[in-house]
Formats: C-alpha cells, structure tokens, sequence
C-alpha cells in the first residue's frame, strides 16, 4: 500500500500542473500491476480526483490475428496482440478532456462490448498493462510506472492464478512458449526499470 501512496502522491502532484494526468503502470505478467492500479484509484478518490482505469488486456486483437501460426507464439504475443493505434486515438480523446466510446475485448465469445469512458475536471487516467514503455506508446503517459519483480516469483503467482490455462505443467508451457520469451526481449529492448519514471522493486 505504501508504494501506491507514493504512486498516487507523484500523480497529485502532477494534477497541480495540469487538469488531466494519463498514468501508466507497466510491469510484466504477474508482477501485481492490476492490484496497484486499483490501490493508487483508491487513493486518488479519495482526494477527490476522477479516476478513468483502463487495462491493457482489454485492448487487445481476436484470436485469430493473435494466434498466427506463421510466426512463433512469442512473435504473436509481443508484435500481434496488442491494439496501440485504437488505444492511443482513444487515449488522446480522454486526455483532452472528453467523452468517449472504447472496444473491451470480451475473452468469453472472442469480441468486443463496448464501454463509455469520460474525463472532466480533475481526473487521473491510470492505464496498467505489459508493454506500457513501448515505442508504439511513445507520450501516451505523463508519469510511468514500472512494476519490477523476478520472473521466477511472478511464476509462482500464475501458476496460482492463471488456472483456465490448465495444470502447472500446461501453465509452465504456455509461459516459456509465449509470455516470458516476449516479455525478456521487452526488457532487452527497452530496459523498462530504468526508463520508468518510479520503479517499484518487489521480491516477493
């Protein structure tokens, strides 16, 4: 909680420069992204800013573009999966301070249902997902966030939450085929931890 404190505090303080602060909070699968998003929102309304949550997750390609057997899995998951022109055209839409309509990617029928998002006033638009430091995502945040834990621990945490993929052995495979293959040549590329504006260093 107090890494969300500090979180929210640098936010805040943006807010005191500008009516609308996009916030990304990046980190690799497992690393509890979506659990301090929800903590520094917390936090945020709290003091009385608006809060616009937006994941990643759901701004994403249907399966069959994602899932292309003429690239390796690790190839789809880092270059096919992601929706970066959508998101960023909606993102910049909310960082002006309007109204708008964004696809959420539904996992259950392979489509999309669509949700109304909004800014107005005092408002924190906090987006946390895998990838955030990205060139494709070049501007989209004025603070970044970077959520750093070693990979042998965040796979303690899918194996435990991770459970529609099947067993720890098809969990295992799922990981070293196509997450952690993407997410080490993120690191490689980018150096996330060092770019990020706050790098909050977990171990456990």
């Amino acid at each position: 909680m107090e890494n969300s404190k500090m979180i929210a505090k640098a936010a805040l303080e943006l807010l005191e420069k500008m009516e609308i602060v996009s916030v990304g909070i990046d980190g690799l699968g497992g690393a509890g992204k979506s659990t301090i998003a929800e903590e520094v929102r917390t936090e945020l309304e709290a003091a009385g800013v608006h809060v616009v949550l937006l994941h990643i997750d759901d701004l994403i390609t249907p399966r069959a573009v994602r899932y292309n057997n003429n690239f390796p899995e690790w190839e789809c998951y880092y270059v096919l999966q992601w929706r970066y022109d959508y998101f960023t055209e909606k993102l910049e839409i909310l960082k002006k301070g309007g109204k708008t309509e964004i696809e959420l990617y539904d996992k259950d029928n392979d489509s999309y249902i669509t949700e109304e998002y909004s800014t107005a006033g005092r408002t924190v638009i906090l987006t946390e997902g895998i990838f955030l430091q990205r060139k494709e995502l070049d501007g989209s945040f004025d603070l970044t966030v970077y959520i750093d834990l070693p990979e042998n621990i965040r796979l303690e945490r899918v194996l435990c939450r991770d459970r529609y993929i099947g067993n720890d052995e098809e969990i295992r495979a799922k990981y070293e085929g196509r997450y952690f293959p993407a997410e080490r040549r993120y690191v490689e590329e980018y150096s996330p931890s060092l770019r990020a504006d706050i790098t909050v260093s977990l171990n456990s």
